[in-house]
């Protein structure tokens, strides 16, 4: 009866499709039967997703290329300026020079009418932008048929000149004054010299301790602690008119030696021209403030600056 009953148990297990599979395949499914189908064969576990595409970061946008337009060749910046010219933004010289104060103001002026950053400097996108609209404008021509007819109209006042042109007549006559004045400058420098050497000379005595009370306190000081004065050389600081007359400043470098040492001291002389000079001072050449405020005080109307 016993034996019945294993046989029937083990037919019921063996089914026709457990034939067709291995001890090992028989084994798993009977301790895991979520794992095989109904014919006892194990579904493959589902595949993994695909991992996700990593996100790009974003770039910041390059700066705006101002250096291509401000370094291009000349004939290209003038082109420029004639271009701004032409739509009446700039009228100042056709020199290339696209960082001079007129141009990077026209500039700007274009720039504010088409919504770009008003910077005064073109990128090669805008460049060519205004040198093509400038082109689409017409070039005025007159017709003969009626040059004849037209009534001319009276003469209008020539145009204010540009800031640059006031500053170049004004350096121009600047330097004319200064040639012409240079001359007396210098005789006024070298006479000072001449007393100063002669001070030195004489140990302390003339007219140049006398005329100029800072540099005898200077000598004085220097001959106490042992130094003796050798070269003196003269620079002209300013010259021209004053209310008292032709006044004169010059920068003076002395050398000063102690034993085997050199040193270089500077004193600033100013002075009005005359026999003796008048509204002396000396002072040490560092002293700016007082130098201005002796040239304000005489009303200096330089012929040197």
């Amino acid at each position: 009866m016993r034996l019945w009953l294993y046989v029937g148990i083990a037919a019921v297990l063996v089914t026709p499709a457990a034939l067709g599979q291995s001890a090992g395949e028989v084994e798993r499914c009977f301790q895991n039967p979520a794992g095989c189908t109904s014919g006892g064969t194990a579904q493959p576990a589902p595949a993994a997703p695909a991992p996700a595409p990593a996100a790009t970061a974003a770039r910041p946008a390059p700066p705006p290329d101002y250096t291509t337009v401000l370094q291009s060749p000349e004939p290209e910046r003038r082109k420029l300026q004639e271009s701004l010219r032409t739509l009446d933004k700039y009228n100042g010289p056709i020199d290339g020079n696209l960082q001079s104060e007129a141009t990077m103001k026209a500039i700007s002026d274009w720039q504010r009418g088409h919504g770009y950053a008003q910077v005064g400097k073109l990128t090669p996108t805008e460049a060519q932008q205004l040198n093509a609209e400038a082109a689409k404008i017409p070039i005025k021509r007159i017709d003969p048929s009626q040059q004849a007819a037209t009534v001319p109209s009276p003469p209008t006042a020539p145009a204010a000149p540009s800031n640059a042109d006031t500053l170049k007549a004004l350096q121009a006559k600047l330097a004319a004054r200064r040639k012409a004045a240079e001359p007396k400058a210098e005789a006024a420098a070298q006479a000072l010299v001449r007393d100063l050497k002669a001070y030195v000379a004489a140990d302390g005595k003339g007219v140049a301790g006398e005329q100029f009370a800072g540099f005898a306190r200077w000598y004085a000081d220097n001959r106490s602690a042992g130094r003796s004065v050798g070269a003196i050389n003269p620079l002209t600081d300013d010259y021209g008119e004053a209310k008292a007359g032709e006044a004169t400043s010059t920068e003076v470098e002395f050398e000063t030696k102690q034993g085997d040492k050199t040193y270089t001291q500077c004193l600033m002389f100013a002075w009005v021209e005359g026999n003796p000079r008048k509204n002396t001072l000396a002072f040490d050449c560092d002293d700016v403030a007082g130098l201005e405020k002796w040239k304000t005080d005489q009303a200096l109307r330089s012929d040197w600056r």
